[in-house]
Formats: structure tokens, C-alpha cells, sequence
């Protein structure tokens, strides 16, 4: 099977009960099923973005614990998060490595639980901008790919996001030889290591908008984007979600 086309939106520590709106504004214009549509919302609206959607686009969190319960205060369980109606939780995405100073090792015990509890993990890597200009991007990327992956990890329970960290809320991006050469090397490196990572969803992360969204989607081994600022309003995501449905 090929991967499937995801265009996935990360709210990040935005959005109250009055933006569900604007799920109902992207639900409104929502094309043909062209692509799958995830947003990963703030856990408080998790349930009423389910309720609110009502099966027409998938709902995910944006972290979960390790640990299935416990002593823990402040965090979620992928049970929890899966217990709420979602289906997919981000893990690993660079503002958790650098804020939370997580590790490969600890995104993949947070893997391992999101998929125990049903959940589609969409697992982040990124290069920062020193080790891009050292010419250490594709090492990186492989070491991550290595440490954050669990060996459980299939096209049907785990997404991978390529997330420049100097693109991420930038307005820069990459070139578009430079998004091919890692998503090339993260095809061939899943299709190594796994019977089905021929089939993995590759995303790509980091300043998508409307205006670059459809020469992205044409790269080779471009399955989706996850998008950040641009998945607030539903006047910008759609636009995105109708040039990966057309990709």
C-alpha cells in the first residue's frame, strides 16, 4: 500500500472552546477525502474538538506520559488522551526537546505507550540550524530516527515529522533539494528497519503555508505536512489541506 496522504495541524498552547469555530469553518469546506486531516489540540480540548468534529477529521494530542498512571502531576496518559476520543498524539517535536530536554530514549517510551493505547504516535525530528550549517543534518536525523522509533512502530501506528528546528515558526524553510535529501533518507532508512516503512506517512514540518504548500507536496516522499501557526485559522489550513487532497 502507499502511505496516506496526512495533513495534520498542531495547535501548540493556543485556542480556548471559542476557536472550535473554526472547526466548523474548515468542516465546512473540507474537501473530498483526498487526504486525512488530524489537528493535535491543548488537552482541555481534546473531548469537545471529538464532539465538535464528529468523525470528519481525526483529533490528537501533543504529549503523553510514558507511564500508562501514577504519581505524575501535570501530565496525560495516552490512555487518557485515547479515553478523550483521540486518536494521535505529536511526540518528540522539538519544542519538547528543547523546553522539556526530552531524549530519543524517552520519545520512544512515550511511542511504545501511545501505541499500546491505540494511539497513532507522529514521532519528530529535526536538525537545528548549528548542526545544518556543520553539515550534520542527515546524522542527526538517523540518530533520531534510530533512538525515537520503537521497534513495535508500523505504517498503521506510527507517523514520522521532519521538522527543521530553525523553520519551525520562522517563515524560513528549507530548499526543496533540501527536504528531498532527508525524506529520502528517512524512506530508506524505515524501509531498512521495518517489513512495512516503505509505507510510513512522511511529513514534513516547519512553516508550511498556502503559498509554498502545493511545491512541497510535490517533493518525492512527501506524504503530508505537519503545520503549525497556519492550522489556526481554517482560512489558512484549507487552502493547505486542499493542495495535499489535489498532490
Amino acid at each position: 500500500m502507499a502511505p496516506r496522504k496526512l495533513a495534520a495541524g498542531n495547535w501548540k498552547m493556543n485556542g480556548t472552546l471559542a476557536a472550535l469555530d473554526q472547526i466548523d469553518q474548515l468542516l465546512a469546506d473540507l474537501p473530498a477525502a483526498g487526504c486525512d486531516v488530524l489537528i493535535c489540540s491543548p488537552a482541555t480540548l481534546v473531548h469537545p474538538m471529538v464532539v465538535r468534529a464528529a468523525g470528519k477529521l481525526a483529533v490528537g494530542g501533543q504529549d503523553c506520559h510514558a507511564k500508562a498512571s501514577g504519581a505524575h502531576t501535570g501530565d496525560i496518559a495516552a490512555a487518557q488522551l485515547a479515553d478523550a476520543g483521540a486518536s494521535h498524539v505529536i511526540l518528540g517535536h522539538s519544542e519538547r526537546r528543547t523546553d522539556h530536554a526530552e531524549t530519543d530514549a524517552q520519545v520512544a517510551a512515550k511511542s511504545l505507550a501511545a501505541h499500546d493505547a491505540g494511539l497513532i504516535a507522529v514521532i519528530c525530528v529535526g536538525e537545528t540550524e548549528a548542526q545544518r550549517d556543520a553539515g550534520e543534518t542527515l546524522d542527526v536525523i538517523a540518530a533520531q530516527l534510530a533512538g525515537s522509533i520503537p521497534d513495535g512502530a508500523t505504517a498503521t501506528n506510527t507517523v514520522i515529522a521532519y521538522e527543521p528546528v530553525w523553520a519551525i515558526g520562522t517563515g524560513r524553510t528549507p530548499t526543496n533539494d533540501q527536504i528531498a535529501e532527508v525524506h529520502a533518507l528517512m524512506r530508506d532508512r524505515l524501509s531498512a528497519r521495518f517489513a512495512d516503512g516503505a509505507d510510513m506517512a512522511l511529513l514534513y514540518g516547519g512553516s508550511v503555508k498556502p503559498g509554498n504548500a502545493a511545491e512541497i507536496f510535490a517533493i518525492p516522499h512527501v506524504n503530508g505536512a505537519l503545520v503549525g501557526g497556519a492550522s489556526l485559522k481554517a482560512a489558512d489550513f484549507g487552502p493547505i489541506i486542499s493542495a495535499l487532497s489535489a498532490a
